[in-house]
């Protein structure tokens, strides 16, 4: 890869609710991608198939933007998808596992030459089914980023990995220490993950410091009072991460102002 690249990454938290106009001074998703810098943007839990996908987005698809997308197995769940300015030169469902195949929590594209992921995992739940199929769906993403670090090729994983790495990506660490998104386990797996070669983006460009979050509850003083988590990674490879020339969190500025309990997290590879 040798021209700059700026990519965008937001769980959109279904994305027909997204769209929509919430109030005069909040347009919903649409008017950010007339504003947005970003060349690729990778949206996770859109929560509809294709068709329900594309017509959400016909407006920025008119203005020349690109889609590709993975749709959810199961009605008003899951869901990933990639826009991108220039076309796709490929494109790829699923991690490689069997289980999660149909999900709509895994899809790849290469475009601009680089290979780009949206990638969505689930919740999990502490010592639970739940937890342990989330368990599943981790080793299986590890599993293809190994073979994407071997590649030789740039990539970028993006999306909401629902896990909090460390104490400074959650703002009340001390109440989560045994609730999913920040188990030991789980945040032991993403050390591991990091020690293969793979680069988290966001935190080497603001290091040693709380934040930035980029999801909050739309419950209570949250958003106010910035009590987040940081769960919205971009992982790149190690040629690609040492080419970051901003990272940031496009937080609204104000609660009346969000369409989605994430806000995108930026990236710019120069």
């Amino acid at each position: 890869m040798t021209r700059p690249i700026t990519v965008s990454t937001v769980n959109v938290n279904g994305i027909r609710a997204a769209v929509k106009q919430r109030s005069s001074d909040n347009p919903g998703l649409l008017p950010w991608f007339k504003e947005t810098i970003a060349d690729v943007v990778c949206l996770q839990e859109t929560r509809a198939d294709d068709e329900q996908l594309a017509d959400a987005l016909a407006p920025a698809l008119a203005d020349g933007w690109h889609l590709a997308s993975a749709a959810p197995h199961v009605k008003g769940r899951n869901g990933v998808a990639v826009l991108s300015r220039a076309g796709f030169d490929g494109i790829r469902i699923g991690c490689g596992a069997e289980e999660f195949a149909s999900h709509g929590r895994y899809l790849e594209v290469e475009t601009a030459d680089l290979t780009v992921a949206s990638v969505y995992f689930p919740t999990g739940e502490a010592e639970t089914d739940r937890q342990r199929e989330k368990e599943r769906f981790m080793a299986a993403v590890a599993a293809r980023m190994a073979v994407l670090l071997g590649s030789g090729r740039e990539a970028v994983l993006c999306g909401d990995w629902n896990i909090a790495h460390t104490e400074n990506d959650i703002k009340n660490w001390r109440g989560n220490v045994k609730k999913a998104g920040f188990l030991p386990q789980e945040r032991q797996w993403l050390t591991d993950l990091l020690a293969t070669g793979w680069v988290d983006v966001v935190r080497q460009a603001h290091p040693g410091v709380p934040g930035p979050y980029a999801w909050w509850s739309w419950r209570g003083k949250a958003f106010d009072n910035d009590a987040g988590w940081r769960i919205d990674y971009q992982l790149a490879t190690p040629g690609l991460a040492a080419r970051v020339a901003a990272a940031r969190t496009e937080r609204p500025a104000a609660y009346a102002l969000r369409w989605s309990d994430h806000c995108p997290v930026t990236v710019a590879y120069a």
